[in-house]
């Protein structure tokens, strides 16, 4: 798009480590990844992670986002908004979210309720869907203001089983083994995915 060859995440155009700066500071995107999605990037330096926690490879892990509860989101190593991007909770649980910040955003913009999804079966994801529009009747309007604002097309991005699948897939492959976060006296986290989502 826009005439670049930047081997960049399908609709973003040429843009490269423009989102981070985005989800703290544009209105409608806010709204929506701090007021939804629970992504909250508006003040990154009050993000630090608690002490102990870290990467069995010894890899730099970066807060760069936090939840309500305090639960981080973090990039893995050196570079940009192309590193993955682990979620570490306060109850002891960890993982690979994504490759990459746009994969992490298309995530919380199709189901930012992923939180519910270990284990569920396929109903009981469509019941946490229509239970979170149910809160939010405007979910798909703040959704596809925000898409625009961060120069996505709504049309254009994944569905739920698919951003869903993804999540499970990452949690079993090299990635996880890679982003694994231990715990003070170094034991691993708990997997935020130990069982298949949607019953398969």
């Amino acid at each position: 798009m826009n005439g670049s060859t930047t081997p960049a995440s399908p609709g973003l155009g040429a843009r490269t480590d423009a989102l981070l700066p985005l989800l703290g500071a544009d209105e409608e995107v806010v709204a929506y990844f701090a007021g939804v999605a629970d992504l909250d990037a508006t003040d990154p330096a009050d993000h630090e992670l608690e002490d102990g926690i870290r990467l069995a490879s010894g890899a730099r892990l970066e807060q760069f986002a936090r939840a309500g509860s305090g639960d981080a989101f973090c990039f893995v190593g050196e570079g940009g908004e192309e590193r993955p991007v682990v979620y570490v909770g306060l109850d002891g649980e960890a993982g690979p979210l994504a490759l990459g910040l746009p994969e992490l955003v298309r995530l919380c913009l199709v189901a930012p309720w992923w939180r519910d999804a270990p284990g569920r079966t396929a109903e009981e994801l469509q019941l946490i869907a229509d239970e979170y529009r149910a809160h939010v009747p405007d979910l798909d309007q703040r959704r596809d203001r925000a898409a625009r604002a961060l120069g996505l097309d709504p049309a254009e991005l994944p569905s739920e089983a698919a951003a869903l699948a993804r999540l499970v897939a990452l949690s079993r492959g090299p990635v996880a083994a890679a982003c694994l976060v231990v715990g003070y006296e170094g034991d691993p986290l708990d997997p935020l995915f130990g069982t298949a989502v949607g019953g398969s």
